[in-house]
């Protein structure tokens, strides 16, 4: 291969890996563009994905570019390939986030052997055991969040109180105002004639069960009930969460943290655990200061994950390339 002509057919099947990272809402925020003659995938926010309520200042969108950039650089490896991102290339254009330049290498393996979990990391809104998660299993998460240059926390009792206390609040936050539930509702699937587009947004069917009680850090996408038939089922008592953050709060350190989010999901899956997000306590400014551990070197706090051993869950749609992906 020239290492200034990507052949379309390689730059298609790496894009094709590259969407099955996840985003807000499964919003998909991400386009991607390459140029014939040259080496590089550009990636692009989409602003027609932007959510003004829930992610004024786009962090949610260049945490979703982040993770859909680190599974094209997975891919690559996979290939015996190198993606080389540089992010922010252009400062006078916000939503050019990266630039990927791909060429031959002898591969990474610690990302390649990474590709087989693209496909079988899938969110899971189901209650998981109360099997506790290994110290060992956790301690190689943490190291797989320092290699993006991030940290994963690993709470302590009363440090996971408060954030499920985040959790509980952020929900009573949403349910007062009518613009956030309007917001959030335009990417539920309720399975409705005319409820939009099959491809992207949270299917009925992942939507998971109703908690019989409120002890899980899983965000209810239906409390308006539009989906019907949805069971009943109580969650562990004690869930396992973790925390991802960085010490700066920029855009640079939101898509590093999209990419140390990915990884981390991406090693979980393979560790046989089973995955959630939860970021809607991190959606309000005046909740989102407390999430962090005040003694933790943590200056940020970008995701609440829930980690554990149950189902893991159901793929959810996704845009085909055609509509993400622009050759000129």
């Amino acid at each position: 291969m020239s290492t200034t002509d990507l052949p379309r057919p390689l730059v298609t099947s790496l894009v094709e890996d590259a969407v099955t990272a996840p985003s807000m809402h499964n919003a998909q925020p991400w386009r991607f563009l390459h140029r014939t003659g040259t080496d590089v995938i550009e990636l692009y926010g989409d602003p027609a994905r932007e959510m003004p309520r829930e992610d004024p200042d786009h962090r949610a969108l260049h945490l979703g570019c982040g993770a859909a950039l680190f599974s094209l650089r997975v891919a690559a490896a996979h290939r015996g390939l190198e993606a080389v991102p540089s992010l922010l290339p252009t400062g006078g254009d916000p939503w050019h986030v990266a630039d990927v330049r791909v060429r031959d290498s002898a591969g990474d393996e610690g990302l390649a052997v990474l590709r087989p979990a693209l496909r079988k990391r899938h969110t899971s809104r189901f209650p998981f055991t109360e099997e506790p998660v290994p110290s060992e299993v956790l301690e190689g998460l943490q190291a797989a969040a320092l290699l993006e240059g991030c940290r994963l926390e690993v709470p302590g009792d009363w440090h996971s109180d408060t954030v499920m206390g985040l959790v509980h609040t952020s929900e009573l936050f949403e349910a007062a105002d009518d613009s956030v539930r309007a917001e959030v509702a335009t990417w539920i699937r309720a399975g409705a004639t005319g409820d939009g587009s099959a491809t992207e947004g949270i299917p009925p069917y992942a939507l998971g069960p109703r908690q019989y009680d409120v002890t899980s850090p899983v965000r209810d996408f239906d409390a308006p009930r539009r989906v019907t038939g949805r069971s009943s089922a109580s969650f562990e008592k004690r869930p396992r969460i973790v925390l991802l953050g960085t010490t700066e709060d920029t855009p640079r350190d939101w898509l590093k943290a999209g990419q140390a989010l990915q990884r981390v999901l991406l090693r979980a899956t393979l560790d046989g655990l089973s995955t959630s997000l939860m970021s809607q306590p991190l959606e309000w400014p005046e909740l989102r200061s407390d999430a962090r551990d005040p003694a933790s070197p943590t200056g940020y706090v970008h995701m609440v994950l829930r980690l554990g051993y149950g189902p893991h869950g159901t793929a959810t749609p996704r845009r085909p390339v055609s509509e993400v992906l622009t050759f000129v």
